[in-house]
């Protein structure tokens, strides 16, 4: 299956945020609307366990291990540097391993606190961003985008080419939805891959993620057609870049500095953000690339994917993979969403605002395009879509094993998360080479073949 997944406490006194409260919100800080950590230390969320008190049995777990590391030693083709893997249930961590290296030049080792560039495994944090903001009604599902960016008000839709090679324009039907900004469904496009659609190649030669600020970001897009009336299709898109200019047209504050305030700070994921900062830099592992010449890997230094995460501010965060991450960290979101909106007596979200972003929003002509097409980075059989990502609606039409209701993405460079409340699961992988994105979806099986006893 060609997928991505192939594989202080609150820092807010009471007296503030009851403050806040009372004036309504008070600004952005979306953390005023619930009560502030509790002062006593509160329970770890995570912390190791056996896999036998989770219900793992520690010998399949090893043959996870063993095929991961297998994965990197492998010298007949591209083979990543290092790999980590993280399986953690009932807030039990039973499995945290790390192997392998950060760069090879080198030879520094993988380490627990390795800062990888997770690309669209920021996209289910700008959703979580986005829903601090649906919960303070300023947005609804079936709101037109247009209410947020009317510069988005005069769209049209690409139709092909006429036979002097001009392109064939119609006006969009309607304006799309945020529920369909949210679910690839809005007409979009991305740019990622050379000859995918001209659409994309019109956003190729834009240089949409290349912008220099939000503002450039947006009248580009406005200026560039859809690839489809919304509504019709599925297709991977610049979406969630948007949703960043959402964010801080609705907020009043730069993107950057919402995400900071209302889900890194309050999380405690004190890696994680659109820079990285120079006394962190050393530990930012190097990134890598499939040579198309060789077939092996080779350190990636120029190209689409070389985003800026030197710069601070950002010019540009991308809503859509602009994020810096470590395992740690990104396992305290999965965490987070897993228990309903709450890590460690802070709330991020509430419990129905979580299960709204984990519930498929698809509409069944959507589905059924489908079902009837191979889309590129859609996950396949069994798949509907969530909020910025992907939601199972049929175990049994997927080979992964991951339970009714998982929530998963992954990231260009072959990092990949999923939240699988029906097993009360998460797992992660982190990898650091564009071009293997999708390559650990293999494990997902035999990590569910090592839940032997889900009963525990």
């Amino acid at each position: 299956m060609q997928q991505f997944l192939r594989l202080k406490a609150l820092a807010i006194a009471t007296a503030a945020a009851l403050a806040l409260a009372a004036c309504g919100g008070g600004g952005s800080d979306g953390n005023a609307f619930y009560p502030p950590a509790p002062t006593a230390a509160a329970e770890p969320a995570l912390a190791p366990a056996s896999p036998e008190s989770a219900g793992f049995s520690s010998d399949r777990l090893k043959t996870v291990i063993e095929t991961a590391h297998a994965f990197v030693d492998n010298k007949k083709g591209a083979a990543p540097p290092g790999i980590a893997l993280y399986v953690a249930r009932h807030g039990k961590i039973v499995l945290d391993d790390i192997y392998g290296k950060s760069d090879l030049a080198s030879g520094a080792a993988l380490k627990a606190d390795t800062i990888y560039r997770i690309y669209s495994q920021t996209k289910p944090v700008t959703a979580v961003a986005m829903l601090k903001l649906y919960e303070q009604g300023k947005w609804q599902l079936d709101d037109p985008v247009t209410r947020f960016i009317p510069e988005f008000a005069n769209l049209q839709v690409y139709k092909g080419k006429d036979d002097k090679g001009n392109a064939i324009l119609e006006p969009a039907s309607r304006p799309a939805t945020m529920r369909e900004l949210m679910t690839h469904t809005a007409g979009f496009a991305y740019g990622l891959v050379a000859g995918e659609s001209d659409v994309d190649d019109m956003y190729r030669a834009s240089n949409m993620l290349g912008q220099p600020g939000t503002k450039a970001f947006i009248d580009k897009l406005a200026s560039l057609p859809l690839a489809y009336q919304p509504g019709e299709k599925w297709k991977y898109s610049i979406a969630m870049d948007v949703q960043g200019v959402i964010v801080e047209r609705l907020s009043g504050q730069s993107f950057s500095q919402f995400m900071q305030d209302n889900i890194f700070g309050p999380l405690r994921m004190k890696d994680t953000g659109f820079y990285v900062p120079e006394d962190k830099r050393s530990r930012l592992a190097t990134l890598y690339g499939v040579d198309p010449a060789s077939g092996q890997i080779a350190p990636y230094t120029s190209g689409l994917f070389l985003l800026d995460i030197f710069t601070n501010p950002p010019v540009l965060p991308s809503g859509g993979g602009g994020l810096v991450s470590t395992t740690a960290d990104y396992a305290r979101f999965a965490q987070m969403l897993l228990k309903g909106g709450e890590l460690e007596g802070v709330r991020i979200l509430k419990p129905e605002t979580v299960k709204l972003m984990m519930s498929n929003h698809l509409s069944d002509k959507v589905q059924a395009y489908l079902q009837g097409n191979k889309v590129p980075v859609f996950p396949g059989a069994g798949f509907g879509f969530g909020l910025n990502g992907a939601v199972v609606v049929d175990p049994a039409k997927s080979p992964l094993k991951q339970g009714k209701g998982t929530y998963t993405w992954g990231g260009a460079a072959g990092t990949t998360f999923w939240v699988d409340p029906a097993n009360d699961m998460i797992v992660l992988g982190m990898i650091h080479v564009l071009g293997l994105s999708g390559s650990l979806a293999s494990l997902s099986p035999s990590i569910y073949d090592a839940l032997t006893d889900p009963s525990k």
